[in-house]
């Protein structure tokens, strides 16, 4: 039994989680990319002396959930880090998930003791690789996708290296568009770093490190207690991916979820072997996804947290899509196989609790990515956003339209602010209706925009699922309306496969409808 009296935890709790989310609203307010200072593609989160995630903000799951994975690997390069320094780490086979995500850590050090870490993970909007925005539509290997970064590190004793910093530039389309966004991941952890060092100050670091270890503990007694509430069993559940990007053959994830007692494991024995595509998803990814159902349907009260993943166990065999092996690329693995994973694992659980489980939402982020030459400026220019979709219909309710859903929480970018950055035009931004799907609670509906190119020459590139697999419903609801890409041109109208990388002109334009979300119960 925790020796930290209640009212002490709880308030130390909040606390944790108002430096996590302080540190995420300075990360998104200096930075210069339109992906992170609209789009708020970032994460922030606290970390204690023993690199055990005690806090985070409500970002981004599939950034939060892997980010421990991270700070796992820096520690073990390093060992112990001095005060001032901080690491950077993008490696999917290290605790990362894609090459674009790059994820920075900082030791915070109170009158001579560590007293934990600071960590934050922002999605740059180039690194390199074979198209612009790093996600090329058939990548074979990660080479192909970027720069791949190790644990190394950044500052030392609180001084930028110069040479490091010089050599992330030159492997980028958009340099100073790199070092502005970096030294704003900068700045948030030595936010992280006085706030932490603040509440050290007044609790005293003895209380504060037994307040961190009583928040886990909490956390876990929690989640267990919520999973001895759900019926024991083996539930099993499948799906597919639409194609990898390299082939048209369905990709299948196959997942089989046992509740015993107050444990959950989570098995994807049968799922496809690792794929020539870029859909393979790190194993921190698939971990992450596991971790976001495991408290969306047990316990979503419950603070994320160390001790609130300690009663899942995941079996991920190596050498599959839900844990490859290197060199595979993986730049969808992130985006895209994380949404069907959490699809088979809300189908597995529906099961067992049908009365907590949605219909399958847009299952996809429609990832669109566009560079180019701006002729504005004559400078390199790259847009990278997730798209919004339907959400599938709830037990008791409707659900919503056009809105980010499971491993994605971004914003859209306003489109004052994307016509201002880019030389794009967004000539339609609407709903579609009628794209979820029919039932008693109908589906969310899906967006349909269109972008016109203003520029001579650029490449767009699409990630994207749902096109040729519905959102299911559930319950006798109806599914969702697939999406569609297309791409039209003075040649007329021509509609892309999910996953493709393209060369456009002026006015060229490009259209993405995404998926609505199925529906729950029968009309």
């Amino acid at each position: 039994m925790s020796s930290v009296d209640p009212i002490t935890l709880e308030v130390t709790r909040n606390a944790l989680v108002g430096i996590a989310e302080e540190a995420g609203a300075a990360l998104r307010r200096t930075a210069y990319s339109p992906n992170i200072k609209e789009r708020v593609d970032c994460s922030t989160a606290v970390f204690d002396a023993r690199g055990r995630l005690v806090a985070q903000a409500e970002h981004i799951p599939v950034h939060l959930g892997s980010m421990p994975a991270s700070v796992a690997a820096a520690l073990e390069v390093f060992g112990e880090l001095e005060p001032g320094d901080q690491v950077l780490v993008s490696d999917p086979y290290a605790g990362g998930t894609h090459l674009p995500d790059w994820t920075l850590v900082a030791p915070v050090h109170h009158d001579g003791e560590l007293i934990g870490f600071a960590a934050n993970r922002a999605h740059h909007s180039d690194v390199g690789g074979g198209a612009p925005g790093s996600m090329p539509a058939g990548a074979t290997d990660i080479f192909q996708e970027g720069l791949r970064i190790p644990p190394v590190r950044l500052h030392r004793a609180g001084e930028e290296d110069a040479d490091l910093v010089r050599l992330l530039c030159a492997n980028t389309r958009t340099p100073r568009e790199r070092v502005g966004d970096l030294r704003a991941q900068v700045g948030a952890n030595r936010l992280t770093e006085r706030r932490l060092g603040e509440l050290a100050a007044r609790l005293g670091p003895s209380l504060l490190r037994d307040a961190m270890a009583a928040t886990l503990d909490h956390a876990e007694r929690s989640v267990r207690a919520a999973l001895e509430e759900l019926p024991d069993g083996t539930y099993a559940f499948e799906d597919w991916l639409d194609d990898d990007g390299v082939s048209d053959v369905a990709v299948p994830i196959r997942v089989a979820v046992t509740i015993a007692g107050d444990a959950l494991t989570v098995d994807f024995t049968g799922s496809s072997p690792q794929v020539e595509g870029s859909v393979n998803a790190p194993l921190a990814v698939t971990t992450s996804c596991c971790f976001y159902v495991l408290r969306a349907v047990a316990a979503p009260h419950v603070p994320a947290n160390e001790g609130a993943v300690r009663p899942l166990t995941v079996v991920a065999p190596p050498g599959t899509v839900v844990h490859p092996r290197p060199p595979a690329s993986v730049a969808a693995g992130n985006v895209e196989t994380s949404q069907r994973i959490v699809d088979v694992l809300l189908g597995a659980l529906a099961q067992a609790v049908p009365d907590r489980i949605p219909a399958a939402s847009q299952g996809t982020m429609n990832n669109t990515l566009v560079g180019g030459t701006d002729p504005r400026t004559g400078e390199a220019f790259t847009y990278y956003e997730t798209l919004a979709g339907g959400q599938g219909a709830r037990p008791t309710k409707p659900g919503m339209s056009g809105v980010h859903t499971h491993m994605t929480n971004t914003k859209n970018t306003p489109v004052e602010a994307f016509e201002l950055a880019y030389p794009m035009r967004v000539v339609e931004y609407r709903l579609r209706d009628g794209s979820g799907g029919d039932g008693r609670h109908a589906g969310g509906d899906g967006l349909r925009r269109t972008l016109e190119m203003l520029t001579d020459d650029a490449t767009v590139s699409v990630l994207t699922e749902r096109r040729r697999r519905a959102p299911w419903g559930v319950a006798g609801g109806g599914d969702g309306a697939p999406g569609r890409n297309l791409l039209v041109t003075a040649d007329g109208e021509e509609e892309l496969p999910p996953k493709a990388t393209r060369r456009v002109a002026r006015g060229d334009r490009v259209v993405i409808e995404t998926p609505g979300g199925g529906a729950h119960g029968p009309t």
